[in-house]
């Protein structure tokens, strides 16, 4: 059996020559004084021979154990060359589908149908929160344990909302894993409901019983015109007070009677419309020469090149006495739960510039998006808001 004083003053000759210790292991000298660790054993009847590495990389001890570890494999009825490349090829394979290789594979495939900002915005909160955890480990090895540790972390911070949304996009990652057969089990599936959630409240909105005296409040308060004319137009079209705050000049056809808000406004696919009855084009008319030679229809009392604040309309709300009772986006709640007793509702969540949900429904819409229902959805509801203004 070799030692260590016999390995470091083995001499260098001019071929390669083997220093043996026991059980087929040698030490094979090169020339030039590289010494390899070998191991010659025999299976199936054939002489093979299995690198352990340099010395002094690999000491006499540990290859020893390599040894050992090698003729347990052969007396379990293995290769041990086999049974290493195997696990190599295992190993790789694990890395390939690493939960950041395959994240990166699904963001990949479902960026094509977002917008960039988005995009961009669901790949930060993987590499942020996520990809540092569990980034390097095999799907096939992440259990439901592992997941919610990573979330929790994430709520315990507060960000109840981003810890949900990181929970359903790793959902997402771990069924395309399964759909591209790297996976059977979706570790996320156990985690539903096991997240805090946070309590909506529901925006103060206007019964259709309070809007005679509302009307009349608008009439006789006593504050700003630009700011009576933005909460009587949020009125008629009940679009999101920040569409009313942002509003230009330039978006409206009077001809064709729409208003077109920009896609990128809306954040959707592409431009919404608002159909213009009456009585919100003589409220333009009453608009115009106030505020018409400016770009936006309401401009900040501080600089006509910027809107009024997100708080003009809600102060104007409190000081007629419904604090508290009403808001601009409550008027979305209030019109929707009065038009949907009439009209389709399909083309209600249209024209209050919902999302759909069903993509096929979603599919027809964006091609015939209701315009005619819409249009008489808008002259209807301008005929009954002056029907309410006049009690």
């Amino acid at each position: 059996m070799l030692n260590i004083p016999q390995i470091n003053n083995a001499k260098i000759l001019e071929k390669q020559y083997k220093l043996y210790d026991s059980g087929g292991l040698y030490l094979l000298i090169h020339p030039n004084g590289s010494k390899y660790w070998r191991l010659k054993y025999r299976y199936l009847g054939k002489e093979k021979v299995m690198a352990f590495g340099v010395y002094p990389t690999v000491l006499l001890k540990e290859a020893r154990g390599k040894r050992d570890t090698a003729k347990k494999t052969l007396s379990d009825g293995d290769d041990p060359i086999q049974l290493k490349k195997s696990n190599r090829r295992a190993q790789k394979i694990e890395a390939e589908n690493s939960f950041k290789n395959l994240a990166f594979e699904w963001w990949r495939n479902e960026r094509e149908g977002w917008k960039e900002d988005h995009a961009n915005n669901v790949w930060r909160t993987l590499e942020v929160d996520v990809l540092p955890y569990i980034g390097t480990r095999p799907v096939t090895g992440i259990t439901s344990g592992e997941l919610l540790d990573v979330v929790r972390a994430v709520e315990s911070r507060g960000a109840l909302d981003v810890a949900s949304r990181i929970l359903q996009r790793c959902g997402a990652v771990f069924r395309y894993a399964i759909q591209t057969d790297r996976l059977v089990y979706n570790p996320a599936s156990e985690l539903q409901g096991a997240l805090k959630t946070r309590k909506v409240k529901s925006r103060p909105s206007m019964s259709r019983e309070e809007l005679p005296h509302f009307l009349k409040s608008i009439d006789n308060y006593s504050g700003e015109m630009v700011t009576i004319l933005a909460l009587r137009l949020t009125i008629l079209t009940f679009v999101r007070p920040g569409e009313i705050r942002l509003a230009r000049w330039e978006e409206f056809d009077l001809e064709d009677k729409l208003w077109r808000i920009p896609a990128e406004r809306m954040k959707m696919s592409s431009d919404h419309l608002v159909p213009l009855p009456k009585q919100t084009l003589e409220l333009l008319e009453r608009l115009r020469p106030i505020t018409g030679h400016y770009d936006l229809l309401f401009p900040g009392f501080r600089g006509k090149d910027r809107p009024i604040s997100e708080n003009t309309m809600n102060q104007a709300l409190n000081r007629m006495g419904y604090k508290g009772e009403a808001t601009p986006h409550g008027f979305r709640n209030t019109a929707n739960s009065i038009l949907i007793e009439k009209f389709n509702i399909e083309a209600v969540d249209k024209q209050l510039g919902h999302q759909q949900r069903n993509k096929v429904r979603a599919a027809y819409s964006r091609h015939a998006e209701y315009l005619e229902d819409r249009v008489k959805i808008m002259d209807w509801w301008g005929n009954y808001i002056e029907q309410m203004e006049a009690g």
